[in-house]
């Protein structure tokens, strides 16, 4: 970080939070809710929350900040999380690194790319990661569930049946990828254990206090929350750079641009970020733009690195 820029004291991000609210809510455009997901299309696209997490577990919140909400892709950074620390740069022979330039649900380069995603955070990538995690642990959604529970120390999380039960409803474009990438030899378990997975993985419902805690041990450099170390130094970085570089679809570039923090969004409209060594933060509202990004949840993530000043460049 800069060393003239700003660095607030926890007592100031309170108001920053609550001026940050104020504009929101000013905004007229708010977009709108994910309508391909019938059980999301019915969200208000005018609900928003926003909470910030330290190093130490404290948290700040504003508006919904406690309402759950369904993470969706934002999940996708916890399950390789999880998968990495098993595996290891083995992961990487299976899903590359860069960002897509497509819709984060496109078929296209899967095949002129023989099976193999761009990154771990489209679609296509986030199955294999799953599929990877699935044969490690026999339950990826489950592991991945009882990974948040404890790092954001609420025993409540849980699955949204209704939610999974409206993706594997309308999951044929995801099948479609995963079938695809099994013809390449890139998926190891049945497809419909994997989808089933995936869709439960999605499913999981938490506010952004219990997001931007889960999220810390990324600005702990790997350490979780009880201190024990899941990542080394290294994978968190590796992390991190792809969520900065992959994290908010093919809209990366602008929210690396507008925002300046490593960040994963879904279309469930929320959003987390981290601040290495500083904190982390995570804000939902269901409007999105155009790309799948939350309209509300990126204008504030760019009022915040500018109000504070707290970014990586």
């Amino acid at each position: 970080m800069p060393g003239n820029s700003p660095q607030p004291s926890a007592l100031t991000f309170q108001p920053v939070l609550e001026r940050i609210a104020t504009e929101v809510a000013q905004t007229p455009g708010r977009g709108r809710p994910a309508d391909y997901i019938p059980a999301l299309a019915a969200c208000d696209p005018r609900r928003f929350g926003m909470a910030v997490a330290e190093l130490d577990g404290t948290v700040y919140g504003v508006g919904d900040w406690r309402q759950p909400f369904s993470t969706q892709s934002v999940t996708k950074v916890f399950t390789l999380a999880l998968d990495l620390a098993r595996e290891g740069d083995a992961l990487w022979e299976h899903v590359g690194r860069e960002p897509s330039g497509n819709p984060f649900n496109s078929l296209v380069q899967l095949e002129y790319e023989n099976g193999i995603p761009r990154n771990p955070f489209i679609n296509a990538g986030a199955l294999v990661v799953t599929d990877r995690l699935q044969t490690r642990t026999g339950d990826a959604a489950g592991t991945l569930l009882e990974f948040l529970r404890a790092e954001s120390g609420n025993a409540h999380l849980d699955f949204d049946r209704d939610i999974a039960a409206s993706e594997t409803a309308n999951g044929d474009r995801n099948a479609a990828l995963a079938h695809f990438m099994a013809s390449y030899g890139n998926i190891d378990n049945p497809v419909p254990v994997l989808l089933d997975q995936y869709f439960l993985q999605c499913s999981i419902a938490a506010s952004c206090a219990d997001l931007a805690l889960a999220t810390g041990f990324l600005a702990r450099h790997g350490i979780r929350a009880d201190g024990s170390r899941l990542l080394s130094r290294s994978q968190a970085k590796q992390i991190n750079a792809i969520m900065l570089t992959c994290g908010t679809y093919d809209a990366a570039g602008d929210f690396a641009y507008r925002v300046g923090l490593p960040g994963k969004s879904g279309v469930g409209g929320g959003i987390i970020a981290v601040v290495p060594g500083r904190c982390t933060l995570c804000v939902w509202s269901p409007g999105l733009d155009e790309r799948g990004n939350s309209v509300a949840g990126v204008a504030a993530l760019d009022r915040f690195t500018t109000l504070t000043g707290l970014s990586v460049f």
